[in-house]
């Protein structure tokens, strides 16, 4: 157990511990403190060197700056100061030129003023004169008035009806000489043209007409044709869409269609039964479809053979069977197809003579009657068809325009339609190349006499040559020679707009003034 001693130590001890830690703690942080102020007083007397030093440099900087930018503001200065001083220059020779053209129009105005009244007063002299010729010249008319009693508006009058009447006989004449004189050289041309094609080239004429005859063995056959109570003609006939027309003719059948390529599937086919023998109306089908092949197939070998021998390249396979339809068409007893390839023969002579496109003077007088291929079941004329098949099966527009103007229909834009129509006129006028019935014929020669009658002053009317001339004898008294050439060419307008021909008509009036007397 402690003593009294021991207790007492460790109280003081434990006093002595106290007042060492309280002065630890209030002295310990005294002295820290001064030193921490120390260091601070220090980093800011350091500051502050730093700071001095920064701010002498800044202002030696903005001295600088400023210094350079005043020299660079002064060179501007300059510049601007040398600009100012040229552009002076220059406005004070402008002001110095514009000052000298003032005195110039200055000058000028003074000139054109003494120039107005030197004008001004001829003006006046002019006027003066005027009045004093006028009134010289209305004595003189009205001395002229009195001497040949009549009033200046009827002299006038008078003058020009002379003069009209004579120019226009002058002209009249001048026109009609000009014109023969063409129409010889063209004449002379044309012939000398039409007579290298016709030589080059020659074609047999073959006339056909709406009717197909067939030959039988024996009269015999008519009556297996007929059949049994008509089966067998009910059964051609409507299979084949013809009239098989069976009379008293000896060992003939007659068969009638307007259109050429049934009539002539009617006559394959009855040829084909009178050789087989074998007539009935199982039989007639079948050898109707096969007549009909047939025809087909000699229609597209017509075609190819027309391209081929007149050297055609690209012609639409249809179009060329359009082509071998014509084969069995005719026009006024003409075979079409035939036609055609003469007109493209004789069109590619002309061509070629004149230096134009042969090939494509030959391909529209091949395809210029196309339109006949299909014009007894399709709606329109036969140019109206041609020009749609053309159009259809993309034909350039020479060829368009040669079958559209043909006939006169449409005006001719090209050469080679003008020597399509003159190729075609050629073909078709030619000696025997077409035929007509005497009732047409006699009405075509009644319509142009009874045309060439109806015009006033006409005596008589001839039609001549089958009627490929007509010859007009006029009242002398009633017509004159400029009125008789005039005449002509109404007549020659009247025919080609009324009336339907073939090849040409050509007119001629005539006046002839007889002086006659009797001596007694």
């Amino acid at each position: 157990m402690p003593t009294g001693t021991a207790i007492l130590l460790i109280i003081l001890a434990a006093i002595v511990g106290i007042g060492v830690g309280l002065l630890a703690y209030f002295f310990v942080p005294l002295f820290a403190s001064k030193k921490a102020m120390a260091k601070a007083a220090k980093i800011i007397r350091d500051a502050e060197i730093k700071a001095e030093h920064l701010v002498k440099n800044s202002q030696l900087d903005a001295k600088q700056a400023a210094y350079e930018m005043k020299i660079e503001a002064d060179k501007e200065i300059k510049e601007r100061k040398a600009e100012v001083v040229a552009a002076e220059n220059k406005l004070l020779i402008r002001e110095q030129g514009i000052d000298r053209r003032d005195l110039a129009l200055i000058a000028k105005e003074n000139t054109l003023e003494e120039k107005n009244e030197n004008l001004a007063k001829r003006f006046k002299e002019v006027d003066a004169k005027e009045a004093l010729l006028q009134t010289k010249i209305d004595s003189i008319i009205v001395e002229l008035e009195k001497v040949s009693n009549m009033s200046v508006n009827q002299a006038r009058d008078e003058i020009f009806a002379r003069v009209e009447s004579k120019i226009s006989k002058e002209i009249a004449q001048f026109i009609r000489n000009k014109e023969d004189e063409a129409k010889e050289m063209a004449a002379k041309n044309a012939q000398d043209l039409l007579g290298l094609a016709i030589s080059k080239y020659a074609q047999d004429v073959t006339t056909e007409r709406t009717v197909s005859v067939v030959a039988l063995p024996s009269d015999e056959m008519k009556g297996r044709i007929i059949g049994r109570e008509g089966r067998n003609i009910r059964a051609l006939e409507q299979l084949l869409g013809v009239d098989l027309i069976i009379d008293d003719t000896p060992e003939v059948i007659t068969v009638s269609c307007f259109d050429p390529i049934r009539r002539e599937t009617a006559r394959r086919s009855l040829e084909l039964l009178i050789k087989d023998g074998r007539i009935q109306p199982g039989r007639i089908e079948e050898v109707v479809e096969k007549a009909k092949a047939e025809v087909q197939e000699s229609v597209r070998q017509a075609g190819k053979e027309a391209a081929f021998k007149l050297g055609l390249p690209r012609i639409h396979p249809e179009l060329l069977d359009y082509v071998g339809r014509l084969k069995y068409r005719t026009s006024y007893g003409q075979n079409a197809y035939d036609h055609c390839v003469e007109v493209a023969y004789l069109a590619g002579i002309m061509a070629a003579e004149l230096g134009l496109d042969q090939t494509l003077a030959k391909r529209a007088g091949l395809l210029h009657d196309i339109g006949k291929a299909a014009d007894f079941e399709l709606d329109g004329s036969h140019v109206e068809i041609g020009v749609r098949f053309a159009k259809k099966y993309g034909e350039p527009d020479v060829v368009i325009n040669a079958i559209e103007s043909h006939h006169g229909d449409v005006e001719k834009k090209y050469v080679i339609s003008h020597l399509v129509e003159a190729a075609d006129t050629l073909s078709a006028a030619r000696p025997g190349a077409r035929s007509e019935t005497l009732e047409n014929y006699v009405k075509r020669i009644e319509q142009l006499e009874q045309i060439c009658k109806s015009y006033e002053g006409v005596s008589q009317s001839f039609a001549m040559q089958s009627g490929r001339e007509v010859r007009v004898m006029v009242v002398p008294e009633r017509i004159d020679d400029i009125g008789a050439y005039k005449l002509a060419r109404d007549i020659r307008e009247r025919i080609e707009n009324e009336m339907t021909y073939p090849g040409q008509i050509k007119v001629s009036v005539i006046r002839e003034y007889r002086a006659i007397e009797t001596a007694k």
